[in-house]
């Protein structure tokens, strides 16, 4: 499906109008306790962080001092009144000097900047000491179920999720790819946090909260819904990936990406 970068109307920086599909996002986006352990490891010592993409706050650590870039308006209101509010920019041309943050991080977010590029540029300036960024590995998508039900969205996820390894290099030779196991129980609504909930999925709601079912057409939607669900009636799903209900962690396409310079 072809995407227009310039539909957006509340100030998104990227390919998603996030005025529309983020109207519920906390709803089904809460940060993961043990995933935001992660991260918080990935940060060090570092006392002040900067947040870009920040959304409506997941994952910004508390303890820290946190300055959080979030371009779309939509996101940057529905952050909870205990969180700084966020500053209107956008990655590519973050209004700070060099140098101004021990740490600087940035979730689900490289896949919606015009400019991957001149942004992680951008936070490697501002930034004295580790990038931090959460994101999916685009070849690694199609280890979870969805491949076999609903292919155009992890198709689109592919297309918009640039290659870890390229984000590690521009980060620096010191570089690290983390793999994130992802809970069961996860309380981060993405795509795969639902490896052994497929149930989630039949959820207009839920499936909003993942940008990706935005550039769908709804024929393909339909589709899906239809296929999934009685597939979960008759129990052929469970003949497949039935085993997923139970396993406590997926190994699917989250990566922490660790940038040192």
């Amino acid at each position: 499906m072809q995407r227009d970068p310039q539909r957006h109307h509340d100030g998104s920086a990227g390919d998603a109008n996030y005025g529309v599909i983020g109207a519920r996002y906390v709803d089904f986006r809460q940060p993961d306790p043990r995933i935001a352990a992660l991260i918080e490891k990935a940060l060090g010592d570092a006392r002040t962080v900067l947040n870009v993409g920040a959304g409506a706050g997941s994952y910004e650590p508390t303890g820290r001092t946190v300055t959080a870039v979030e371009p779309s308006a939509s996101m940057r209101n529905q952050r909870p009144a205990q969180l700084p509010p966020a500053i209107d920019a956008v990655a590519e041309d973050l209004p700070f000097p060099e140098d101004s943050f021990d740490a600087s991080m940035s979730t689900f977010s490289v896949h919606q900047w015009k400019n991957l590029d001149a942004g992680l540029r951008e936070l490697r300036r501002v930034t004295r000491g580790p990038v931090v960024i959460m994101s999916c590995e685009p070849s690694e998508l199609d280890r979870f179920w969805l491949q076999y039900y609903c292919p155009e969205v992890l198709a689109v996820e592919a297309d918009r999720y640039p290659p870890t390894q390229k984000i590690a290099a521009a980060l620096g030779k010191h570089s690290q790819i983390v793999p994130v196991p992802i809970p069961l129980d996860c309380t981060d609504g993405f795509n795969e946090a639902y490896y052994g909930r497929p149930f989630m999925l039949l959820s207009p709601e839920a499936r909003l909260a993942c940008s990706a079912w935005s550039f769908v057409e709804k024929a393909v939607i339909q589709r899906f819904v239809q296929h999934l669900d009685y597939d979960l009636k008759s129990g052929r799903w469970d003949e497949r990936f039935g085993h997923l209900r139970s396993q406590p962690l997926f190994l699917g396409s989250l990566k922490v990406i660790v940038g040192q310079r």
